[in-house]
């Protein structure tokens, strides 16, 4: 008995959808041909059978002829046979189909995936040559904006060079414009000392009076005019304000002041006026001991006087004060003295009233007075040095009515100026200032 091949025909892609037909014919004698169609594939396999079983009755699937003579028998058997191996091949067939079925199932699957996963890597692709794009935009923005910028540095440091050049020449000429203002410091100084030469001498001749004598026609006498202090000049009928001479009691020592014989009832003297930066207040120890400046304007008239004076009796202070924009305003102390050289002429104020703060800019407790070359205050600067005058600087404190003088549009942001904090601030420079002492009981 010979066996024959099954052959797989005409298969390209097979396709899940189930078994369309299943026939069997036969082409030749003696060979069973059978043929299974699934989907567009077809698939046909030969039956074997004995070589002298040939035989001219028909051959009919599935049966057994019970009644054919006993020589077939065997043939029965075989066919029989046949029929069941027939059988097992088929099933094995479909079973080979149904793992067919589901690999094609897998594969489209696959197929679909691959063709999703294509579009994704399609658009992941046009995505990122749109990246690629704007990134190319941005590099290209940002190398015109480095260019940009590089020329706007290359100007900002011509501009620079060139402010440079006009620093250091407008420093040039500031120190020059320095050497002149020392210059006319030492002129205006020797002019205000012959102006005060000429003053007292005109005071003198005005204070004299002339009497008969027998060798000359006339001969000048003194008036004697000389008061403790203003209040005392008022109280003798001397209600005029103007320069008046003061002698400290028990001493011979004699001080020009200004006496303001119209505000508040009068009897002022006056110990302190700023009013048009005519006269420097940066001066030594010395000199405010002394006293400066020229009672007719600016001056001081010294804190030894003061000290001497205030001690005697209780004196009341008042501070007058005057912006730029036309204000008035003032502080007024019911108890106020200076202690003596020994004790850096220590403040003492208490009482305070007026319009120029509810808080005295002078700060309390007292504090010792300091000037260029006599550092007292109690900041670890020199106070003197940094604000200008001398003053009660505490830690270099909220006042100093002895600081530069400012004309006015320059007064602003000047924290070396004539300040009062509690009234303008600490950056504004007064315009004028009026310090003026009489005694309490007056």
């Amino acid at each position: 008995m010979q066996l024959a091949a099954c052959f797989f025909l005409g298969c390209g892609i097979f396709l899940a959808s189930g078994y369309n037909s299943f026939s069997k014919s036969m082409e030749t004698i003696g060979k069973k041909q059978y043929q299974v169609q699934h989907g567009s594939c077809s698939y046909t396999f030969l039956l074997p059978e004995a070589d002298n079983c040939r035989s001219s009755t028909p051959y009919v699937s599935n049966a057994v002829q019970r009644d054919a003579p006993l020589d077939y028998d065997d043939s029965v058997q075989r066919l029989q046979l046949l029929e069941n191996i027939m059988e097992n091949n088929t099933q094995w067939l479909m079973k080979v189909l149904n793992q067919t079925t589901r690999l094609e199932l897998q594969l489209l699957e696959h197929s679909l995936s691959t063709n999703k996963l294509e579009r994704q890597i399609s658009d992941q692709t046009n995505e990122i040559t749109k990246l690629q794009e704007k990134n190319s935009f941005l590099e290209k923005r940002v190398l015109e904006m480095e260019d940009k910028h590089m020329l706007q540095l290359k100007s900002i440091k011509d501009e620079k060079d060139q402010l440079q050049v006009l620093v250091a020449r407008q420093n040039s000429i500031i120190e020059e414009l320095e050497k002149q203002l020392v210059t006319a410091t030492v002129n205006n100084s020797v002019l205000q000392k012959q102006q005060h030469d000429l003053m007292e001498t005109v005071h003198s001749l005005l204070t004299m009076i002339s009497t008969p004598n027998s060798k000359n026609k006339f001969i000048a006498k003194e008036e004697q005019i000389s008061f403790k202090d203003c209040a005392e000049a008022f109280k003798s009928g001397l209600t005029t304000s103007g320069i008046y001479t003061l002698t400290v009691s028990n001493t011979a020592q004699e001080k020009k002041a200004y006496c303001d014989m119209e505000t508040g009832g009068g009897g002022w003297t006056v110990i302190q006026k700023r009013e048009d930066g005519s006269v420097d207040f940066h001066r030594t120890w010395k000199e405010y001991k002394m006293g400066f400046g020229d009672p007719a304007g600016e001056y001081w008239l010294g804190n030894e006087f003061v000290s001497q004076l205030t001690n005697q009796k209780r004196y009341v202070l008042k501070i007058q004060l005057k912006d730029w924009e036309g204000n008035e305003a003032y502080s007024l102390y019911d108890h106020f003295s200076l202690a003596s050289e020994e004790q850096k002429y220590r403040i003492y104020l208490k009482g305070l009233t007026g319009t120029a703060g509810k808080i005295s800019s002078i700060s309390q407790p007292g504090n010792d007075f300091s000037t260029k070359d006599a550092d007292n205050d109690k900041c670890i600067c020199k106070c003197s040095q940094m604000l200008t005058g001398g003053w009660w600087f505490d830690a270099c404190g909220p006042s100093n009515l002895n600081g530069m003088y400012y004309p006015l549009r320059q007064n602003n942001n000047k924290f070396n100026g004539i300040k009062w904090y509690y009234w303008k601030g600490s950056g504004y420079s007064l315009k004028a200032t009026t310090m003026m002492i009489r005694p309490a009981d007056f």
